[in-house]
């Protein structure tokens, strides 16, 4: 994971100049955390598909304005960010948590137990209602840390926070 960002630097160089190959390299990494961060806001799957390859587009035209040497996780989640938010405010829809996207990340035991699976489902479930309790900008933060494994730094810069 720690040469990711360096790839990332070398992709979006290349992008800019042109190769889209490495663009597309790029969105075949990014592709399942732009739509988990779209869910994140829409709360629909139809929605955060679209908003996802609508952000992954702008992305694109906005290349020449990429600060060079920053990182694009960020950069993109903010892009992805601002598309959900438009969209969901066109359609006029609430927030709601993605549970979905929560639960879709396995434990990658499937050895479990029904018991432990069980256990598992209802801390789930509990934690989706919790969840849903706070403000979409604190629950962006909690996804983009627990759910994104984005560092303290990319979510400072995602939330555009100094």
């Amino acid at each position: 994971m720690e040469g990711r960002p360096l790839d990332d630097i070398a992709l979006v160089e290349r992008a800019k100049n042109g190769d889209v190959n490495a663009y597309e390299a790029l969105v075949q990494q990014y592709q399942e955390l732009a739509f988990r961060v779209a869910y994140q806001v829409t709360g629909n799957a139809a929605d955060a598909e679209d908003a996802a390859q609508e952000a992954f587009v702008n992305a694109y035209y906005a290349l020449g304005r990429f600060r060079a040497g920053a990182p694009f996780k960020p950069w993109l989640c903010r892009i992805v960010v601002n598309e959900a938010r438009n969209r969901r405010t066109s359609a006029q829809r609430r927030t709601v948590l993605a549970e979905r996207a929560l639960v879709a990340q396995s434990s990658g035991d499937s050895a479990q137990s029904p018991e432990a699976a069980a256990e598992a489902d209802a801390f789930r479930s509990t934690l989706v209602a919790t969840l849903r309790t706070l403000r979409e900008d604190d629950r962006l933060i909690l996804a983009y840390r627990l759910f994104f494994d984005l560092s303290e730094a990319e979510m400072a810069e995602a939330l555009n926070v100094p």
